[in-house]
């Protein structure tokens, strides 16, 4: 019996359709990954089935007495309890008990008669029932194990939650979700902010969950991890594909073709996905160094196609030298703790380094310091003279909320695309789903994943020999990912990027700087 069903559903803002006359149902032990591009209407969905938002025509049906979980990536946790007081709140039925637990022991103590011991023993094994049902025994130590598991330092967990970022908000939130376990979970973006051994986890705990899931993401060695059903937000539709994302990327090319629709871009980026999925299996079977190193010189020497010389029309002009920067010996502390020391390594010409490691080691300290942002505790860094960079980061933080995509794009001064023509900066944009009339917004109207394409853009076509990236796949949608990928695979330069999503990583990388949450760092070694 299916717990949700959505019937005939439509919807539309601004008379901009979302939803035509859509149907979906959720059955238990369904965990379905919701994708789709950005703004194509799938929190819209979520919010539906939510009863935060209502149909204009359809409806929604949820099972009598079914439990829904929600998890927003835009936490709204606040106020003076910790997060360990707030975790422990969600257990009223477990401090009930022990209250009336204390209550019957208070009448042991006042030696009671032989009726009135025997009621209280009977009511003593009652409460001990209903106690191990309520997970009395074990509710601090699931607790313990999801903090754990999502980085909580002790000094966060007896923070005011008031006073945590917005990422331990995020997290918060999602160990408040996690530990309700209701019956449907409802999970909007809930891998952001993760660090690799804190997605393993939450991995692990989706695929013994029993329930239901709809979880919205772009990682896409997460959905391929944890969903049996992936549904696809498309053209005010809904299209479903049984499986995993790798299932879902063979039987959308298939749909492609059979409907025989101009797809062409879309089309190619699926099978580039479809041969990185292969290299993962191979590289599963054989986990060699030898068969690592010819993978990564298969993605160097990869030849540009179609949807490539869009990006390597534009970088025809860009001359990069061979030797961008030196790291030597670099160390940084904070209040007499190091956070790490005697880092050194070189960046070259086409070098892709994925920075990895727990949260809190030290690798958004290490890019803020290369570009500039943080100064260093001991070391140098030396820039070869005449070389730029450009951090993504900042690119966000600056852009001009009053002017318009495409001018923010084009009039960068010594940029790519100040030289390039008209056109080429259209397809350009094209490919980042930037339409005629998008490229006439406003940069303050557009959403969150919006502002980050323009952003992106503007550090592709900057001209700058290295770009810097601290997580931009956490606000893409799946497309402008793998647009990215691409962009970033035929770019001349050098690309340092700190990201906790594996399959983006995989892609691009073909050096590995690792953390290890101690203070160490690892030599830089080759990627797939």
């Amino acid at each position: 019996m299916s717990w949700i069903r959505l019937k005939n559903i439509s919807k539309s803002y601004d008379h901009n359709t979302i939803f035509r006359d859509v149907n979906f149902k959720l059955t238990a032990g369904e965990k379905v990954g919701l994708v789709g591009q950005n703004g194509a209407g799938k929190t819209t969905l979520v919010k539906m089935i939510l009863g935060q938002e209502d149909p204009d025509e359809g409806t929604v049906d949820i099972t009598q007495d079914i439990t829904l979980g929600y998890f927003s990536q835009f936490s709204e946790l606040d106020g003076t309890n910790s997060v360990y007081d707030e975790l422990v709140a969600l257990f009223p039925d477990v401090h009930r008990l022990d209250a009336e637990m204390a209550e019957v022991n208070d009448g042991f103590a006042a030696s009671p008669g032989d009726d009135e011991m025997a009621a209280l023993l009977e009511r003593q094994a009652d409460i001990l029932v209903e106690m191990e049902r309520a997970g009395s025994w074990t509710y601090e130590q699931d607790i313990d194990t999801v903090l754990t598991k999502l980085g909580f330092s002790a000094e966060h967990r007896v923070l005011p939650i008031g006073q945590l970022s917005g990422g331990w908000r995020n997290r918060a939130a999602l160990a408040t979700v996690v530990l309700q376990a209701p019956q449907v979970l409802l999970m909007d973006e809930p891998t952001n902010y993760l660090d690799i051994e804190g997605l393993r986890w939450l991995e692990n705990w989706f695929q013994k969950f029993s329930g239901a899931l709809i979880v919205i993401s772009h990682d896409r060695q997460f959905l391929d991890a944890v969903c049996n059903r992936v549904v696809e937000v498309e053209n005010a539709r809904i299209y479903d594909y049984e499986g995993g994302f790798s299932n879902y990327v063979q039987k959308k090319q298939m749909r492609i073709k059979s409907l025989n629709r101009e797809f062409e871009h879309e089309l190619e980026l699926l099978a580039f996905e479809q041969e990185a999925i292969s290299n993962r299996k191979e590289l599963a079977k054989n986990p060699s160094k030898s068969l690592r190193r010819k993978l990564a010189n298969i993605k160097k020497s990869g030849k540009p196609r179609p949807v490539d010389q869009i990006v390597t029309e534009i970088y025809g002009g860009l001359h990069v030298k061979d030797e961008l920067c030196k790291i030597e010996h670099v160390g940084k502390s904070f209040d007499g703790e190091s956070l790490f020391e005697d880092l050194h390594f070189e960046i070259r010409k086409r070098d892709r380094i994925a920075i990895l490691g727990p949260n809190g080691c030290g690798k958004t300290t290490l890019i803020n310091a290369l570009a500039g942002e943080e100064p260093v505790s001991s070391g140098e860094i030396r820039w070869t003279k005449g070389t730029t960079y450009v951090s993504f980061n900042q690119v966000v933080d600056e852009l001009d909320l009053d002017d318009t995509v495409a001018h923010a794009v084009s009039a960068m001064p010594d940029s790519l695309a100040f030289h390039a023509t008209k056109k080429s900066i259209n397809r350009f944009l094209g490919l980042f789903q930037f339409s005629e009339m998008n490229r006439h917004q406003k940069i303050g109207s557009l959403s969150g994943g919006e502002r980050a394409r323009v952003a992106l853009a503007q550090c592709l076509l900057s001209g700058a020999a290295v770009i810097i990236l601290d997580e931009p796949t956490n606000h893409l949608d799946m497309q402008s990912t793998q647009v990215m990928e691409r962009a970033l695979a035929h770019f001349p330069g050098a690309v340092i990027v700190v990201s906790h999503d594996r399959f983006f990583i995989d892609k691009v990388a073909n050096r590995v700087l690792r953390f290890d949450g101690n203070g160490g760092v690892g030599e830089l070694e080759a990627a797939i």
